[in-house]
């Protein structure tokens, strides 16, 4: 099911239901914000309802609810106008509704990379996309009566976590249950904005950008995930998380497809890592700090036969040297930290010598427990759209002890990473939704 038939039914632009004051009508964009790619944060949240004669009740109550929300967050409702500043002009959030013509179960049995793209409102694989409007949101109607809200976010004034702090936020209004969230707009006197000659990484003038590359969804349930993390301690990890295991796996068998595609054992490998630096800090930010308070650090396999146990361990010490480094001094003083792993990643992309994956985690994130608008917690929850090739996502899933994987790699890669055998001890390729 590579294609679906969707028909636009109306588009509009949700403004925030009180005027932004005439003194937050310019807001400035961090260092961390002028860093960031000029792309969208997609989101897929998938809602199973069977009252077709409450339709049009949710249809006012996500926009209402959303115009009230946009006051909160200001800037969400503006256009981004450079890469210093967003003009908080009122103008609205993109509001596009559609007829999608299967059913919600369709989707669900065996969820596909191209056609969830299709129910998301804009392209997140362009990175001229980034510019313009802050937020898009695509409400998808299917005939079962299901619903499936795509939200793409701008990445110039938001992270995964600020993207999870707007759904709560907008969904507590929506339902009328839950405080209301009260963001916080730090991110300027934390790291103050510079006239910086370089433009944000322009991975799309990267080898990394390439075309022929497949995207895959794995699921590890956790039972799965208990019996892998019994391979994971070494002498410096006692005990590994589900995310560095799961992690370690999908590394080391990306791995291993390339090097045999290579014809080279011994071929170096790094994984890229993001992590969220609120708590991580001097002194540590609230949750709800809006902005890209995200850094990095990069795990290298430096043996030729990498094992499970050797690449948790190599993960562990990224982790705790970044956080060691997070903690020597404000970011307002030295931004080296953040910077300096984009930088040498950015070196190693254009190395032909080496392959560079980059993993992304939202498994901290509750966003099934955030996202109830009044009809219930999504069924599925979905951001499967790594941008590039070497990626991995990873989010949890419904019950939360599991995780949900969607990796992208080159073709003749691909070929060889499904059908691993190691691999697939541990993970189901694309199992239907209703499965876990």
């Amino acid at each position: 099911m590579a294609t679906i038939e969707i028909g636009i039914i109306a588009k509009e632009s949700i403004k925030p239901s009180s005027p932004t004051p005439i003194q937050l009508k310019t807001f400035n964009l961090s260092l961390l914000d002028q860093l960031a790619p000029a792309t969208y944060i997609p989101l897929l949240l998938f809602y199973t309802t069977s009252d077709h004669t409450a339709a049009a009740g949710r249809r006012l109550q996500l926009k209402k609810s959303l115009s009230e929300t946009l006051t909160r967050f200001h800037p969400f409702a503006g256009r981004i106008k450079d890469n210093s500043s967003i003009d908080c002009n009122d103008d609205g959030a993109s509001f596009t509704e559609a007829q999608v013509s299967c059913l919600l179960s369709d989707i669900l049995k065996a969820p596909d990379h191209e056609v969830l793209k299709q129910l998301l409102p804009i392209n997140c694989e362009a990175f001229l996309e980034g510019r313009g409007c802050v937020l898009h949101v695509q409400a998808n109607y299917f005939k079962c009566g299901g619903i499936g809200l795509g939200i793409c976010l701008s990445h110039k004034i938001a992270d995964a976590a600020t993207l999870s702090t707007f759904i709560r936020s907008w969904a507590n209004t929506a339902s009328g249950i839950g405080q209301k969230v009260c963001p916080i707009f730090n991110t300027v006197s934390i790291t103050p904005p510079r006239d910086i000659s370089m433009t944000p990484p322009a991975l799309e003038n990267l080898k990394i950008r390439d075309d022929k590359s497949v995207t895959k969804r794995f699921v590890f349930n956790g039972s799965k995930i208990a019996a892998l993390k019994t391979k994971a301690p070494s002498m410096s990890v006692k005990q590994a998380t589900k995310v560095e295991t799961v992690a370690a796996l999908i590394w080391k068998c990306a791995m291993k497809a390339s090097r045999t595609n290579f014809g080279s054992s011994s071929r170096l490998s790094a994984l890229y890592q993001n992590v969220n630096i609120r708590n991580r800090t001097v002194p540590p930010l609230p949750n709800d700090s809006v902005g890209n308070f995200i850094g990095s650090f990069i795990a290298r396999a430096e043996d030729a036969e990498a094992e499970l146990h050797g690449l948790v361990a190599e993960l562990r010490k990224g982790i705790e040297e970044f956080c060691k480094k997070a903690k020597r001094l404000p970011l307002s003083e030295d931004i080296s930290v953040i910077c300096e792993p984009q930088m040498e990643a950015l070196r190693m992309l254009t190395s032909d010598d080496m392959d560079l994956y980059a993993c992304t985690s939202w498994c901290r994130f509750p966003l099934y427990e955030a996202a109830d608008f009044g009809w219930g917690k999504p069924i599925w929850v979905s951001s499967g759209i790594p941008p590039a090739k070497n990626m991995v996502f990873l989010m949890d899933t419904k019950g939360g002890d599991g995780i949900e994987s969607w990796v992208r790699l080159s073709q003749e890669d691909m070929k060889l990473f499904e059908c691993d055998q190691e691999l697939l001890a541990y993970a189901s390729l694309n199992p239907s939704i209703a499965s876990y």
